[in-house]
């Protein structure tokens, strides 16, 4: 990573404070108080001391200065509690609205963008590298606050007591933030390496684990334990060498504030034996004055120290915006608030010269010209890579597309994406059911909860329904893990029939299933069908006769409609797919 990239990528992680600018500001100003606070300690310690050691005070005298020093060490811990927690606050604000415009890019690309990436990489980008941010919000930021205010209000408290202290700490302060850049020039690098490599490790990884038994039947468990050893063991490397930088950078900053202060103390103790002469006012080197400054050089170079010590969090957020900023700047489908359909709309859906895209601009299907009107029933075959998932993803709205796609006379890229999707059911060939419970997976907003039953009945729900725990009320778990795939399919089924629609799209919704159950849904969905427009892509030849129309689909078009009456007898591409269906049968 060039300097011209990591400036970029620095101005990029300041721009983000502004969603936790509110708790940014109270770091600042609790930073202030903190720095008066550390004075006034310092004050009153330098004081008690000088009336103990010079003046023989009688300690009952002192008992004011001792509950004023009590006072400021409870004072400063609770100005640095509550500057360490505004500063988490700003931190979790920050991540928070940076998760939310990951979240609403990955909602604006839809899902068939998102498919093409590893689902590894994306737990990555929002949790592993979005998370590794908090350290330089919650702590660099202010810090570089306080390393600016506390040694500037301790360089005016030494100033009037004794300006050569004052200039050896003014002196010596830029040597630390000057090494702490040179030590860190890498670290940024490192960092984004280290990002890049556990995004690899962590998509790998998902991969494997969801294809397991694939890799087990083909005998390739032992290879792919050595390619995720050898992945593992390079992001181990790459940890290494960023936890090197992090040391070297700690130990180099300690190494100058401990020459610093060495300094400070050699020219106090060579000027009370009276071998230096200068840097007080005409009246001597006081113990007072000793004592003030000895005690507040430490805390002069804390928070310099500090800031080094938290420059690694620079570099590692620097590391991680590298990958976010580019997601976020790519070009996605630009978000449109779009036109709502007329209440009175008819849904009449027709294509003239429709060819969909994928998100990266390649032709998947097309064109197209077909016409769907209100309450026509179509099912769609064709062998696989026909353009079947394409056609059903361009009419959620998922791809983008050339030429006219119209629905009640509207183009459908116009239309506002919520709307439409009210208008719409779906069942895919992967069941996801989001939703916490099998009963609110069932019932989508709108839904007539008195149909539930008999829905359930249809589908087959209600024969594993009982052996659930609690019924409706049961969690399905993360991806449905209470269920098995031909169980979550029937809900995925059940839900899509709840909801009211005007459009029922259906990509192979019974490829999960066994024959029985598969008979069950086809008549259920078969049965919902002439209650709205419905289209639904199939396999099975023996479930056409019972639609309306059937379209046949080659490499990427429509190349037959019509009938089953028309078309199945008849010489053509719908005569040689059930062909085929019969000599595989055979």
């Amino acid at each position: 990573m060039n300097k011209t990239r990591q400036q970029f990528l620095s101005r990029w992680l300041r721009q983000q404070r502004s969603h936790g600018q509110r708790w940014l500001r109270l770091c600042s100003v609790l930073g202030a108080l903190a720095a008066v606070v550390v004075v006034l300690q310092a004050w009153t310690l330098a004081s008690l001391l000088q009336a103990l050691i010079q003046q023989n005070a009688d300690r009952h005298d002192l008992l004011p200065l001792f509950i004023a020093l009590f006072g400021c060490f409870v004072l400063r811990a609770a100005v640095n509690f509550l500057r360490e927690r505004a500063g988490f606050m700003a931190g979790l604000a920050i991540r928070r609205a940076l998760r939310q415009q990951v979240l609403n890019r990955l909602q604006q690309s839809g899902p068939a963008w998102i498919q093409g990436k590893p689902a590894g990489s994306w737990s990555s980008l929002l949790l592993e590298q979005i998370e590794d941010m908090q350290d330089y919000y919650a702590r660099y930021l202010p810090q570089m606050t306080l390393a600016l205010l506390i040694p500037l209000v301790i360089l005016l408290t030494v100033l009037p007591m004794n300006w050569a202290a004052a200039l050896i700490l003014f002196a010596t302060a830029p040597l630390i933030p000057l090494f702490m850049a040179l030590v860190g020039l890498g670290a940024a690098d490192a960092n984004r390496r280290n990002f890049a490599a556990l995004a690899r490790l962590s998509g790998d990884f998902l991969d494997r684990l969801r294809g397991l038994d694939t890799l087990r039947l083909f005998h390739r468990g032992e290879a792919e334990k050595q390619h995720i050893g050898q992945a593992t063991e390079h992001f181990r490397l790459r940890t290494m060498e960023v936890l090197r930088l992090a040391f070297l950078s700690s130990a180099v900053l300690e190494f100058f504030a401990s020459l610093a202060i060495a300094i400070v103390a050699v020219y106090f103790g060579f000027s009370y034996l009276g071998e230096l002469n200068f840097g007080h006012y005409n009246s001597g080197v006081t113990l007072f004055a000793g004592f003030l400054v000895l005690v507040l050089a430490p805390e002069f170079f804390q928070p310099l120290r500090d800031l080094g010590t938290f420059y690694h969090a620079k570099a590692q957020a620097v590391g991680a915006a590298d990958v976010l900023e580019q997601f976020l700047s790519q070009d996605h489908p630009a978000p449109h608030q779009g036109i709502n359909l007329p209440a009175a709309t008819v849904l009449n859906i027709e294509a003239c010269d429709l060819v969909i895209c994928s998100p990266a601009g390649t032709p998947l299907a097309g064109p197209l010209t077909f016409s769907l009107p209100p309450g026509r029933r179509v099912a769609v075959v064709g062998q696989s890579g026909a353009g079947k998932t394409s056609l059903i993803n361009a009419l959620l709205g998922f791809l983008p597309y050339q030429g006219s796609l119209r629905i009640g006379g509207i183009e459908l890229r116009e239309l506002a994406p919520t709307q439409w999707h009210q208008c719409l059911s779906w069942v895919g060939q992967n069941p996801q059911l989001p939703a916490t419970t099998l009963g609110e997976n069932l019932l989508p907003a709108g839904a007539e909860t008195e149909r539930l039953p008999a829905v359930i009945a249809a589908c087959g729900i209600d024969e594993f329904l009982p052996l659930l725990p609690q019924g409706l009320e049961t969690e399905v778990g993360e991806h449905a893990l209470r269920l098995s795939v031909g169980q979550a399919q029937r809900v995925a089924v059940a839900r899509a029939l709840m909801k009211p629609s005007a459009l029922l799209l259906l990509d192979e919704p019974g490829a999960s299933l066994d024959a029985h159950h598969h008979q069950r849904i086809t008549e259920a969905l078969i049965n919902a069908s002439y209650q709205q427009t419905t289209l639904m892509v199939t396999h099975r030849m023996s479930e056409l006769a019972a639609w309306d129309e059937i379209w046949v689909m080659r490499d990427g078009k429509i190349i037959q409609q019509g009938s089953w009456d028309a078309l199945h007898h008849l010489p053509g591409p719908l005569f040689s797919l059930l062909q085929q269906r019969e000599e595989t049968k055979r």
